[in-house]
């Protein structure tokens, strides 16, 4: 398919997702193989944004987010390949945003996962078209009606199958194009009039048509409406495949070529423009002019049109020893072609693009274009970062599209090098990682003066950790994981500090009043005053604010960060001469730190919501465990011989939960760990913590 022909109408983009374990990637590789892309048993190395990494050959499944593309009929299908560990769930989610599709992939002897259900919610939620395969449909044909009655009752009615196995699940038979003919299940016309019924229903007109006159309604006509209801979520087909044996793999194919939506049909996500206004005006004291920036986001939807204004938005970063770092990008609207000029975010400096890819197979090729919907890929692009809008007009500065809601990396582990010297190269690695994995973190202990990275589980970090080794080749040790404990106050209370410092020469005077007040769990930091009279002039209360963040960062109580305090500044004074943003910034941080010790200050600790999939004999010794970590059963559901139950646990317990949900689940059983909210820790926890630590101020001269 030439570029001329490739048009928004003739792509579409869906990706894999699912536990892992559930085949999505050799379910990958048998599209590909059906479509004549003969290269994808290969590992692909050297390949930009690849899945040939040693450690996924290693486990044997993937972490990193794959584009592969292939042809088939008369559109282009870019399909992309997600990571199915709980661990990698940062990867697979920030990519969504490139498709319109998301094929959630069930395992048919398995059932129902909880990275399913988990995928299935946060997919309505975002508004993205949701197909559910259930693979491996030769691995236990005698389970498939049970399973497909499980869907629709967890998902809801609107799940449908488009097709059904037949003759032992060794083939599958459409439902939709052709309702004549027998199924594992039954007669394919039942199913097909219930696909019907389901689609007509958001078609008054075609309703009337089918019921009223009772006259048989050809595909063609189902289209559009088949198209609004798997945006509205009033439909999520169901397709029955096995990657193995190639059943079912060419009818899904055509289900992607026929049946999902086209950019032009898809819920497009919605892009932020920052509305930028500037005021001129006059700085008190120093009667100099200043601008001050108001920002005002509204939505909007881009249009797939190729003339237009490019907008294109960064999925994925890879850092290639031989390319550079490479984008992954979709583009929303416009022409990104070689030697067009864009900005990336809000940098005032334009890049040219060099090198523009698009993948067939597995392996990209050398483009000239890339229109609406596509999905590329820039080389040596230092510019551009993940989540970052391409654009190449000035008048797109401050765009962004509406972010995507990211589990919260909470397992830390200290780290430092092995070799003296190699800080800044350790620093450097890290910075990359981060920016490739949005689900890694890095950060800089005040108290302990560690470097600290965090992400969402044990196999998480010790996969950062070797490719620290093969790509960077930094030696480094680590500490027992940190957990970020948070500090805030439950009262609000009133504190002062009066800043006096002579030296001999100039002076330091700075006197604070201010109060803190407790907000919201996750409702972060207010900063305001009700000065009146210009008690402190309004060009030194950014030094109170900027003293009263130098307090919350290190801490008041046990030395983590505070949260959730709003600070109003009541009155100060000053002195002519020796007021300076030094002692404003001195006198901010004391007041602070004085007002919370007033304020019943409290330790938060990490909560994690712990989903797990076992055996159903193993439940006593989990629900034991669970009692004994200080966690609480929200949901608990039978499935069969399974078990599913979801709960709430202190991070701080469940450090070492793989090792032992294997040792009481015989290695059966499943789990996946997601970052819920903050809670106080008892009263024993925070003497403990409190103990072991050592205020800063206590070192300093007061």
């Amino acid at each position: 398919m030439s570029d001329v022909e490739r048009g928004p109408e003739r792509i579409r983009n869906i990706a894999l997702a699912g536990q892992a374990g559930v085949g999505k990637t050799r379910l990958a590789e048998a599209l590909l193989e059906a479509a004549g892309e003969s290269e994808t048993s290969q590992l692909r190395k050297g390949t930009p944004l690849g899945d040939s990494q040693a450690q996924e050959a290693m486990l044997e499944h993937s972490i990193t987010a794959t584009p592969m593309g292939l042809t088939w009929g008369e559109a282009h299908i870019n399909l992309i390949d997600t990571p199915g560990y709980a661990d990698f769930q940062g990867m697979a989610l920030s990519i969504l945003p490139a498709v319109e599709t998301v094929a959630v992939v069930i395992d048919a002897e398995r059932g129902i996962d909880v990275s399913a259900r988990r995928m299935m919610q946060w997919l309505a939620e975002r508004g993205l078209c949701r197909l559910i395969v259930i693979n491996r449909i030769d691995a236990a044909p005698e389970r498939l009606p049970a399973l497909l009655e499980s869907l629709r009752e967890q998902f809801g009615p609107e799940c449908l199958p488009l097709n059904l196995p037949a003759q032992g699940a060794s083939r599958v038979v459409d439902c939709f194009f052709a309702p004549d003919g027998e199924s594992d299940f039954g007669s394919v016309a039942d199913v097909h009039e219930m696909l019907v019924d389901q689609v007509v229903e958001l078609d008054e007109e075609l309703m009337a048509l089918y019921l009223e006159q009772g006259e048989a309604l050809e595909p063609a006509q189902l289209h559009d409406p088949f198209e609004a209801a798997l945006r509205q979520g009033h439909l999520v087909p169901i397709c029955f495949v096995s990657a193995t044996s190639g059943a079912g793999v060419v009818e899904l194919l055509n289900v992607f070529e026929r049946m999902m939506p086209n950019p032009l049909e898809g819920n497009p996500p919605p892009f932020l423009r920052a509305e930028v206004q500037k005021e001129t005006g006059l700085k008190e004291e120093t009667e100099l002019k200043q601008e001050t920036e108001i920002k005002q986001e509204t939505e909007f939807l881009a249009q797939p049109d190729p003339e237009a204004h490019v907008l294109a938005h960064v999925v994925r970063i890879e850092h290639d020893p031989y390319l550079g770092k490479v984008a992954l990008f979709r583009v929303h609207q416009g022409t990104v072609t070689r030697d067009t000029r864009l900005f990336a975010g809000d940098a005032r400096k334009p890049f040219r693009v060099g090198t523009l890819l698009r993948f067939q197979g597995r392996r990209p090729q050398e483009v000239e274009r890339c229109g609406p919907g596509e999905l590329c890929a820039l080389t040596k692009v230092e510019e551009a970062t993940l989540d970052s809008v391409l654009h190449d007009s000035h008048d797109e500065d401050h765009i962004r599209l509406r972010p995507v809601a990211l589990p919260a990396p909470v397992f830390g582990l200290a780290i430092q090098t092995t070799r003296h010297g190699d800080e800044q190269r350790l620093s450097e690695a890290l910075a990359k990682l981060v920016e490739e994995d949005p689900g890694l973190e890095v950060a800089r202990d005040g108290v302990t003066q560690e470097t600290v990275l965090r992400g969402l589980g044990e196999l998480h970090l010790n996969t950062a950790l070797e490719r620290l080794g093969q790509r960077f080749r930094i030696e480094v040790t680590t500490s027992i994981p940190s957990i970020a404990y948070r500090e805030t106050i439950a009262a609000p209370a009133e504190g002062h500090c009066r800043h006096k410092k002579q030296t001999g020469g100039a002076g330091q005077f700075g006197e604070v009043f201010l109060k803190v007040e407790p907000l919201s769990r996750g409702a972060g930091f207010e900063f305001s005053d009700t000065i009146r009279g210009g008690a402190i002039p309004s060009s030194l209360l950014p030094a109170v604010e900027k003293g009263v963040r130098q307090a919350m960062a290190s801490g008041a109580l046990a030395g983590y960060p505070l949260q959730d305090v709003r600070v109003t500044v009541l009155d100060g004074k000053t002195h002519p001469v020796d007021s300076k943003e030094i002692a404003f910034v001195i006198a901010g941080r004391k007041a602070f730190l004085d007002a919370v010790g007033k304020a019943s200050p409290l330790v938060l600790e990490p909560l994690a919501e712990l989903a797990v999939d076992a055996p159903g004999g193993a439940m006593g010794d989990l629900t034991a465990d669970l009692t004994t970590s200080r966690g609480r059963i929200l949901d608990t559901r039978s499935l069969g011989d399974q078990v599913s139950f979801q709960a709430l646990v202190p991070l701080a317990e469940v450090l070492d939960y793989p090792s032992r949900l294997n040792a009481m689940t015989g290695g059966a059983g499943t789990y996946s760990l997601r970052f819920s909210h903050y809670e106080p820790v008892p009263e024993s926890v925070q003497k403990r913590l409190i103990k072991a630590y050592r205020s800063p101020d206590d070192e300093q001269d007061h």
